[in-house]
């Protein structure tokens, strides 16, 4: 139930999209009183802004009534889940692969104190 209804929800939302972006701005209307308008269409002498207009209201109410739909069956759980109730989580041990501490990390010793890393010039 849950599963159509969400179905239904988002192939109303892509018919209200789809159903604005047909539809024709208010400045679109300037171009038919220049007669690039056409009165004798398939919607009749208005054209289409009628028919799109009401479609897409009817589209959008039902969008608005599934979404309350989709909160009430959500808000209809049978088990109560709070966040400060829950059980907490047991944490594993991760083993840790480096050293345990700075007094194992071994640190090298010249075996020479006068030894020096640039040679000597002469």
């Amino acid at each position: 139930m849950y599963q159509a209804i969400i179905v239904i929800h988002v192939l109303l939302g892509l018919g209200v999209i789809g159903l604005v972006l047909m539809q024709q701005g208010k400045g679109a209307d300037a171009g038919a009183a220049f007669g690039s308008g056409a009165s004798g269409t398939i919607f009749g002498a208005q054209g289409a802004a009628s028919f799109l207009s009401r479609t897409t209201a009817i589209l959008a109410s039902l969008f608005f009534i599934t979404s309350l739909g989709l909160a009430v069956l959500s808000g209809k759980t049978t088990e109560v889940k709070d966040l400060l109730d829950m059980p907490e989580t047991e944490i594993s041990e991760v083993p840790n692969l480096g050293p345990k501490s700075a007094t194992d990390t071994p640190v090298p010793v010249p075996a020479e104190q006068n030894q020096l890393d640039v040679p000597a010039s002469q």
